[in-house]
């Protein structure tokens, strides 16, 4: 169990102490994928669902997300985000809205979760925003797309 650093000796989950890390810039961006009807997706263009702004209420919702992603996932740390963003981008003919988030900080651990966690909350936003239109809307894909910072260094999906 020496490998897993989130497990003490007993192997129960503890948050890991950063402590001793030295702090460097990071930055994390993920992608979230809402799937939709072409007419869904018309109406989120058009600014005619029946909640009111769909994307900038998404946006907003993402920024706040990753702001408490220590509140809603047990063994994160706290970071103090010096950015948080989420832009959107809708293809009514597909039937898609694509919420990209970036955060960054300057610390000890990355920001990984609090991007996804960004762009997890704001699908489920535009969710929530047009299930007034259709019930069957899809958050197709939460996925990393990058990371920079940290000892491990850069990666890219």
């Amino acid at each position: 169990m020496e490998d897993l650093t989130h497990l003490d000796e007993q192997g129960r989950a503890r948050m890991v102490d950063v402590g001793a890390k030295d702090e460097s810039d990071r930055r994390a961006v993920a992608r979230a994928v809402v799937r939709m009807s072409p007419a869904t997706a018309a109406a989120v263009v058009a600014g005619d669902a029946p909640k009111g702004d769909v994307l900038g209420t998404a946006r907003l919702a993402g920024i706040q997300a990753a702001k408490r992603t220590a509140e809603l996932i047990p063994l994160c740390h706290q970071l103090p985000l010096t950015f948080a963003g989420v832009e959107a981008e809708v293809d009514a003919a597909a039937g898609t809205v694509t919420l990209v988030a970036e955060a960054r900080t300057r610390a000890r651990t990355g920001v990984e979760m609090e991007a996804l966690t960004a762009a997890s909350i704001a699908a489920l936003t535009v969710y929530d925003m047009v299930k007034g239109l259709e019930k069957g809307v899809e958050i197709a894909e939460v996925a990393l797309l990058e990371k920079t910072g940290g000892k491990s260094g850069d990666w890219r999906r």
